[in-house]
């Protein structure tokens, strides 16, 4: 995580809390085709992360409320507190097990994000040192990790060599590499994987930029035949979801170039600028599903939200790896900075954000057409096969009302409607005040016209059964 550098109402069948647009407001069009299926609409595949902070299984104690979100993957970072090789030859993998289990339990499967340095084989604390003394004993250390899993039945299939590497100790992570160096070291970790389990899923580079010439070089060696790459990654702390977008173009233009390679792609941080963070509680909630709304229009394979809960470091534990200005850096960062990349804080309160990705869960299934004439009007519509229940999330990413005329055409006939809105201010985090119900009514058959205004980073849901 690149952390010094970044810089219805509904006309005349239900009220709702909505503002009250100005009378000269344009009107949008929004249009919801429930006869119209595109596609199936995985939404389990845009997930979290949490790590590089401790070896502590950070949100334990949160399995319950994760698992709801039905993530399909969740990103550790396998830092150097874990103590993976304690001396030579001798593994030590019980810490690490802890949180492999606490992913497993929510039923989602581990990104291994590669990111440690064992004393034994880097006697040097020095981030520009970042190749082992002894390549043999990394590979059988690496092996045997990933033999470890398998033969606890974890099924783990991504395993993510390093993390920024093209930033170092800024990033959260002990080494800061050269891209001919960081080929050859991902051939090394990539062989041993596959080696351990010939159907794994290797990767990298996991850049703080997408742009970092790492990226290009990696893709040389795989399309020469000197690397196996199953996914490529890179990471993005922007207010401007249209910058997370430009990142992915970015990425699959370059892949463009190397028609060989067919590698999934994977934004696996990403969050609001981390210095410059905006402050209106309704911001994040809004743009969490700004931001995978551009991820899914872009065509992005998968992406991990950071993180899931806030965390103070021990700084005596990043001393063990870090310099003292790298240990400073992140103590500073994590225990004097105020945060708000986590989805529970540092006392463990939900915030606003959960509820965002609680309401996009609820989008998976048959994806509906859905279209807005509004710039900043975006959605998503599904039909759940199992529930037998249609899906509909709304959200307006500006600062301004915006009247919007809701079209929906080829309605089943005598459906439930629910209406949500999400109360990203309310100080009570009482689930039914966060996402606030209005009482449900009936639609008839066919095709329905819902007038309502969508309030600043205003979110609202309906369900229909």
């Amino acid at each position: 995580m690149n952390m010094r550098n970044l810089p219805l109402i509904l006309g005349g069948i239900l009220a709702t809390s909505a503002l009250p647009a100005s009378a000269d407001s344009k009107t949008t069009t929004v249009t919801v085709h429930f006869d119209k299926p595109i596609g199936m609409l995985e939404m389990d595949k845009m997930c979290l992360g949490q790590g590089g902070l401790s070896e502590e299984p950070m949100w334990a104690d949160r399995i319950p409320e994760i698992r709801i979100l039905k993530p399909r993957l969740v990103r550790l970072f396998v830092q150097e507190y874990f103590n993976l090789l304690p001396e030579r030859g001798r593994y030590h993998f019980d810490l690490l097990d802890r949180s492999v289990d606490t992913i497993l339990a929510v039923g989602a499967k581990p990104i291994m994000c590669l990111c440690f340095k064992p004393r034994v084989l880097f006697p040097e604390i020095n981030q520009d040192i970042v190749e082992p003394n002894d390549y043999g004993e990394w590979e059988s250390l690496i092996f045997n990790l990933v033999k470890h899993y398998q033969e606890r039945g974890a099924n783990i299939q991504y395993w993510e060599v390093g993390n920024e590497p093209d930033i170092g100790e800024d990033g959260g992570c002990p080494y800061r590499f050269k891209p001919e160096a960081y080929v050859r070291y991902y051939q090394h970790t990539a062989a041993a994987i596959l080696r351990a389990d010939p159907n794994a899923r290797v990767g990298g580079p996991a850049l703080a930029s997408v742009r970092s010439p790492i990226l290009p070089a990696l893709l040389d060696a795989a399309a020469t035949g000197g690397a196996p790459l199953h996914f490529i990654s890179w990471h993005i702390y922007t207010n401007d979801p249209k910058a997370v977008r430009g990142t992915i173009e970015h990425a699959k233009n370059l892949l463009a170039k190397y028609p060989s390679l067919k590698p999934e792609t994977i934004l696996d941080e990403w969050n609001m600028d981390l210095m410059n963070p905006p402050l209106d509680p309704k911001f994040q909630p809004c743009y969490i599903a700004e931001v995978i709304w551009q991820m899914l229009d872009a065509g992005l394979d998968y992406s991990c939200y950071y993180h899931i809960r806030d965390w103070h470091v021990d700084p005596e534990k990043f001393a063990r790896f870090m310099s003292p200005q790298g240990t400073a850096f992140m103590t500073r960062f994590w225990n004097r900075t105020p945060q708000f990349l986590g989805l529970f804080d540092y006392q463990n309160q939900i915030r606003p954000s959960y509820f965002a990705f609680k309401l996009l869960s609820r989008m998976s299934g048959t994806r509906l057409s859905l279209t807005s004439d509004h710039p900043s009007v975006h959605g998503f519509a599904a039909f759940d096969e199992k529930l037998r229940l249609y899906n509909l999330l709304l959200w307006n990413f500006s600062d301004s009302n915006v009247p919007v005329e809701l079209s929906l055409q080829g309605l089943p006939p005598k459906l439930r409607m629910r209406h949500i809105v999400l109360d990203a201010e309310t100080p009570n985090n009482d689930e039914n005040a966060r996402l606030k119900p209005e009482p449900p009514t009936t639609l008839e058959e066919g095709n329905r016209r819902l007038h309502i205004t969508l309030e600043p980073y205003g979110i609202h849901y309906w369900s229909f059964e």
